[in-house]
């Protein structure tokens, strides 16, 4: 039994290190404009900014959660927290392009670090009784990192220059590594089991391939990554089955149809998505008009919405099966993505927002209920294994949904900076990745609606035999 000073420490490292990676994450798109601006980027070299941070996350998340079960989880939060501390430094610290997006790719691998453990440490840490109100919390500092992020990342940026936003980063990394140190105990829940590092190694290259590779599929490079990438998806799956400790088990997906549909669910929700806060930020400033400040206090409400009602979401989808709650909540999401194909320079703000509260009211809807259909449809032997492949489905769609911006502004706007000249080829380019994120999610929808017809039943039947 972990005593209560002990817990508290536990708690409060937990929750710096959930806000932390999500408001680096969301502050740093409303910095943009203003990077492109000191370093002369591209459209394409500034949608990397974004997207090598997001790849690199999805690339060491699962083999982390497993390394950490190994090793230890403390001590990998600690290598991460300090990583992701110096990084951020030399990110404020940046004279080039390439200087920036090596840092990013170091701070993703960090925070995947951060990720991946902090739910882990909690959940060792405090007895079943007390979960819930922590992991709750967790969840909300999440949120408030993702709310808080875009207004006072233009904050920052606007009073401070867009160098701010990575520096604020240091002092919270160095309290955080404190806080660790502090801690005696250590959690490892596989000690003495081997590392796939094949399988890792395998696995990286994958979701390099497909994501690097679909956002310039337009080109002869693109394809031949796309096809080294898939090749790769194929080698991973056969591997896997045949490994005795296998980073990803590949049964799960195979025999419970609840689960796998679920995580496909995710994994289509996060690629029509995730690359909203970067495209918006782009579309306020470039568009509308609006300093940072402005655009990330716009930017909050979805959010903010996302934050309200997840709680609600998730309570509601106790008494209702969670799969159908998750397909109302997709199928909003893709009306609000749909809206977002008819804005232009004209459009009013209370619309912009509006559209945006919406957007965030149906993200709660998925959100929560989606992961309570993942974890139902498993034994609690297989919860960390669940939540990894939940977990790699988030980042992954991530990784493909910036891809997707990527490739959409390298056919309107090119290789060239965003200026006064190309604007009506930005505007042409973000109505079109809208096109392409509302198809997205009506597959989504489809997916969503299967695992409804899969095996209500036998998800019903689990969650009783985990209540008992």
């Amino acid at each position: 039994m972990q005593n209560k000073l002990t817990k508290r420490i536990v708690l409060l490292i937990t929750a710096l290190g959930a806000f932390m990676t999500p408001f680096m994450s969301s502050s740093v798109n409303v910095a943009l404009p203003s990077i492109s601006k000191e370093l002369g980027m591209s459209a394409v070299a500034l949608n990397w900014v974004a997207l090598s941070y997001t790849l690199s996350t999805a690339v060491f998340t699962l083999p982390f959660g497993r390394a950490a079960d190994i090793l230890g989880r403390k001590k990998m939060m600690i290598w991460g927290v300090t990583m992701l501390t110096a990084v951020s430094a030399l990110c404020g610290f940046a004279l080039n392009p390439a200087m920036l997006i090596t840092g990013r790719i170091l701070q993703g691998i960090s925070g995947a670090t951060i990720s991946v453990n902090s739910v882990s440490i909690l959940t060792s840490a405090y007895p079943s009784d007390e979960r819930g109100k922590v992991l709750g919390l967790n969840v909300a500092m999440t949120y408030a990192g993702l709310s808080t992020g875009p207004y006072l990342g233009g904050l920052l940026t606007t009073n401070l220059g867009w160098r701010s936003v990575f520096f604020c980063t240091v002092p919270v990394g160095i309290v955080l590594l404190a806080l660790l140190l502090a801690i005696k105990e250590e959690w490892a829940g596989a000690p003495g089991e081997s590392f796939d590092y094949r399988g890792a190694l395998i696995y990286g290259i994958s979701l390099i391939g497909i994501v690097w590779g679909f956002s310039i599929i337009h080109t002869a490079w693109g394809i031949a990554l796309m096809a080294v990438g898939l090749l790769a998806a194929l080698t991973f799956v056969l591997f896997e089955k045949k490994v005795k400790d296998p980073i990803l088990d590949i049964s799960l997906l195979r025999y419970n149809k609840v689960f796998s549909f679920s995580s496909l669910a995710a994994l289509i929700h996060y690629s029509a998505t995730s690359a909203i806060s970067y495209l918006f930020s782009l579309y306020l400033q470039y568009i509308k008009g609006f300093d940072p400040a402005q655009a990330g206090l716009i930017l909050i409400a979805q959010p903010l919405m996302m934050a309200l009602f997840s709680p609600l979401a998730g309570r509601i989808s106790d008494s209702i099966a969670p799969q159908k709650v998750a397909s109302l909540g997709m199928a909003i999401t893709g009306l609000s993505l749909l809206s977002f194909t008819f804005f232009n320079a004209d459009t009013p703000i209370a619309l912009i927002v509006g559209s945006l509260l919406v957007l965030g009211f149906g993200f709660a809807l998925f959100s929560s209920p989606n992961t309570n259909a993942v974890m139902s449809s498993v034994e609690k032997k297989h919860y960390g294994i669940a939540s990894g492949i939940l977990g790699a489905s988030r980042t992954l769609g991530q990784s493909l949904s910036m891809g997707i911006a990527s490739l959409v502004m390298v056919l309107y706007v090119g290789g060239k900076q965003i200026s006064t000249h190309n604007l009506a080829k930005f505007l042409t380019g973000f109505k079109a990745t809208f096109i392409i994120m509302t198809i997205l999610s009506i597959a989504g929808i489809f997916a969503s609606l299967a695992r409804v017809k899969a095996s209500p039943a036998g998800n019903e039947k689990t969650q009783s035999s985990q209540q008992e």
